[in-house]
């Protein structure tokens, strides 16, 4: 038996679905990063110099 064959606009709408969670996900991981660097940057003692 043959699997039944989608038509072009389904698999558009897939893909465009597929994209737009592959976004969101990276967006969520971009996020993550951005929040343990300022959390590395503030853990960081600040050196004071003369010239500051």
């Amino acid at each position: 038996m043959r699997p039944k064959t989608r038509n072009f606009e389904d698999l558009v709408n897939q893909y465009k679905q597929e994209l737009l969670t592959d976004e969101k996900k990276l967006s969520q991981i971009e996020m993550r990063i951005e929040n343990k660097q300022t959390k590395k940057e503030q853990k960081k003692p600040r050196r004071f110099s003369f010239y500051d």
